[in-house]
């Protein structure tokens, strides 16, 4: 039951718990990025909990002063079918947060996905590039200070 992996984190990770919400059976805990990697082998290898499948991992735009960006983690146990999503946050002047690579290596490609189209740096991922983008791109397309016209003189715009 997902009340005993919300136990288990407060105990556990008393520090690395921001908050904790509940929305239609959804549980979601907002953690420390520092912590995300420890927190993530517990839900893994804790036999209550055995997180095993890393179901989505994304990133998000809150186009906020501080904790502008953060990072999703949905996770599935499937052994005890249950899930959990877990975030974290990441300011735009330190855009920084750990891999999870080393939990579920799986995690290398939403990774990626997440730096190429927001900017966020994966501390840890050994394959950080760009997958959608040029290399040379200094934009992030998903960030929502990206100009919705698009880079300006980068294509022609239709005439009037």
């Amino acid at each position: 039951m997902i009340s005993t992996v919300v136990e288990l984190l407060k105990t556990r990770f008393p520090g690395s718990v921001i908050s904790i919400s509940e929305f239609r059976n959804e549980t979601t805990v907002v953690l420390r990025r520092e912590d995300i990697v420890d927190v993530c082998m517990a839900l893994r290898d804790d036999e209550s909990c055995r997180f095993d499948y890393l179901s989505d991992l994304c990133g998000a735009d809150a186009y906020t002063p501080e904790n502008r960006f953060e990072v999703v983690y949905n996770l599935l146990s499937l052994s005890h079918k249950h899930r959990i999503r877990l975030k974290i946050t990441a300011d735009e002047t330190d855009a920084r947060v750990p891999s999870v690579t080393s939990v579920w290596p799986g995690a290398e490609w939403p990774e990626r996905e997440a730096y190429d189209m927001y900017g966020i740096h994966f501390d840890g991922n050994k394959d950080l590039r760009r997958m959608y983008m040029p290399e040379d791109f200094d934009y992030h397309p998903l960030r929502k200070d990206f100009p919705l016209m698009g880079i300006p003189g980068a294509m022609p715009l239709p005439r009037k």
